[in-house]
């Protein structure tokens, strides 16, 4: 058996996701690629939670309606999914709480007899499940260690006693011949890219699926050498974070749909003030709160036209870990040789997921700026040909630092007269040439799957996972942009080039991508959208091309 798809649910409170992280750590050490999905509500205590961790011996980046194993720790997790057990399929189950056709453990038994805490169930499942998987206890114990923080010798136990409780194994789980790849989530290899590209400051406030990055860089702050700050607000956020460039620092803010509304007005004093900042943009459905803790690709049209007034912006949108990484070390990288504001377009189901990580990290460096060099008057908005004006900071006693919201000249004075005005308007304008030739550099449009198929499954963002997977089955083409703004427009023309039918596969109801193309003359010919807060699953996917197609 070289691929394997479990679901593991219960309560909120119940230690699911820690759970399936660890799960996913044992299939990782018999050398399985892993993708982890996890499902919640925005709810502490109640509610249903669940995660599914696929592990194949090929990479991948979506996860499988269906499943191989349930593992249930309350009746919802029977009731909700065993709809989803693939034919063969068991459920592994806490019988003190919990009625199903399968293999019983007396989980909170197990738990109470040795005195542990409540949430110790999930410890004592990973133990029946590793020896339903025919996995050896010593790689279970090595895995607890690594990663249980608390009362490991209880957690020990807890979990060698549920192991011995299952007598024979369900399923007979090779260990592959390949090597261990780290385990990192979306958020994390965002995270990594921007360090790596030289980020000195991250500010944000908390929002669900942006917050893991507070958190995390927050919790490595000492080792990456990251100053992190969580201010009062998303205005709070942006006016500091475009105080910190001002000042020298690489800064990167991090937000939702709803917060990065807060930001637009500041986003154009970006623009106008040539402060160079990366934004994190992960998206959840929306209008308003929407659903806080499920994914949507609703934002892409915000993102590419916020901001009042003209001014030129990047807008990357990876759909793994590794583009994540190299993406956002690219736009970090852009963010300070144009003096421009960069986005990295995510949402919840890449950054909250997890994949097997293969990246090259001597990829990523950071670029240096271009400096002012200290002769003659220095002038902040010096017209340059490229309409890049060298940088000084504030602390420079031969330079004079003025950034202002305002039209101003090339020393920063305001200015309302029209040849100051065109002049400055066309400065700034003029760095789109130069912007387009450095991401000319880099591959802006990806191509998978059959490329002589003429028909193509056009995608952006996390929906890339799936749609590689099922054109490999259907032998389809699948075009996947990286960057959306500035549209490469002649790449994608070339990469869609010689197709019968483009099928625009997108989370969200309107089809965004299909209209930013549009609008550059190229037309699709069916769109496959899901609009109810979930991704796309390989399985699901599969059966709505096949539909469009017949």
């Amino acid at each position: 058996m070289k691929e394997l798809s479990i679901l593991i649910g219960g309560k909120a409170g119940d230690g699911i996701r820690q759970a399936g992280q660890t799960i996913s750590i044992l299939l990782n050490r018999l050398g399985y690629r892993i993708f982890f999905y996890d499902d919640y509500p925005s709810l502490i205590r109640g509610g249903h939670n669940f995660s599914i961790i696929r592990a194949s011996e090929k990479p991948i980046a979506a996860h499988k309606e269906n499943v191989d194993l349930i593992v249930a720790l309350n009746q919802d997790a029977v009731e909700k999914h065993q709809n989803r057990l693939n034919p063969g399929g068991m459920i592994l189950y806490d019988s003190d709480h919990v009625e199903a056709e399968g293999v019983g453990i007396h989980l909170n038994e197990i738990v109470k007899g040795l005195e542990g805490k409540p949430i110790m169930r999930n410890t004592a499942a990973i133990g029946g499940l590793a020896k339903a998987l025919d996995i050896e206890w010593a790689v279970v114990e090595d895995v607890m260690k690594d990663t249980v923080e608390k009362e490991i010798e209880l957690n020990l136990k807890i979990a060698q006693t549920a192991y011995n409780k299952v007598e024979e194994p369900f399923f007979a789980l090779q260990k592959l011949e390949q090597n261990m790849l780290p385990l990192i989530s979306g958020n994390e290899a965002i995270s990594l890219g921007a360090v790596q590209a030289g980020l000195n400051m991250y500010i944000a406030y908390p929002m669900t699926p942006a917050s893991a990055i507070l958190h995390y860089l927050a919790a490595h702050e000492d080792d990456l050498g990251v100053v992190t700050v969580h201010p009062e607000s998303e205005i709070g956020v942006i006016l500091m974070a475009l105080g910190a460039a001002y000042a020298g620092a690489r800064t990167m803010v991090g937000t939702s749909g709803g917060g990065f509304a807060l930001m637009t007005e500041a986003l154009s004093l970006s623009g106008q003030g040539e402060f160079p900042v990366v934004f994190v943009m992960a998206q959840r459905p929306g209008p308003s709160t929407g659903v806080p803790t499920y994914t949507m690709q609703g934002d892409l049209l915000f993102v590419v036209h916020a901001g009042h007034g003209e001014f030129s912006k990047v807008v990357v949108a990876p759909g793994d870990a590794e583009e994540a990484f190299y993406l956002t070390g690219l736009a970090m990288n852009l963010a300070w040789k144009f003096h421009i504001p960069t986005f990295v377009l995510s949402d919840k189901h890449l950054s909250e997921s997890i994949f097997s990580f293969d990246a090259d990290l001597d990829k990523v460096q950071p670029e240096d700026a271009l400096l002012w060099d200290g002769k003659g008057e220095y002038k902040r908005y010096l017209d340059t040909k490229d309409g890049i004006s060298p940088l000084a900071f504030p602390g420079n006693p031969a330079a004079t630092v003025k950034s202002t919201s305002y039209e101003h000249d090339e020393y920063g004075i305001t200015t309302e007269e029209p040849e100051q005005i065109a002049r400055m308007q066309k400065k700034r304008l003029r760095k789109r040439e130069g912007l387009l030739a450095e991401l000319a550099k880099n591959e802006q449009v990806k191509i998978y799957g059959n490329p002589e198929s003429k028909t193509v499954l056009l995608c952006w963002g996390s929906t890339k996972g799936a749609c590689v997977e099922v054109a490999e089955e259907l032998g389809l083409k699948v075009v996947q942009p990286l960057v959306l703004e500035p549209l490469p427009i002649e790449e994608l023309k070339q990469a869609l080039s010689g197709s019968d039918k483009i099928i625009d596969v997108e989370v969200n109801a309107t089809g965004q991508l299909a209209k930013l193309i549009s609008s550059h003359g190229v037309c699709v010919d069916d769109m496959i959208l899901r609009f109810d807060a979930r991704p796309f699953t390989v399985d699901v996917l599969l059966d709505r091309v096949k539909e469009v197609l017949s």
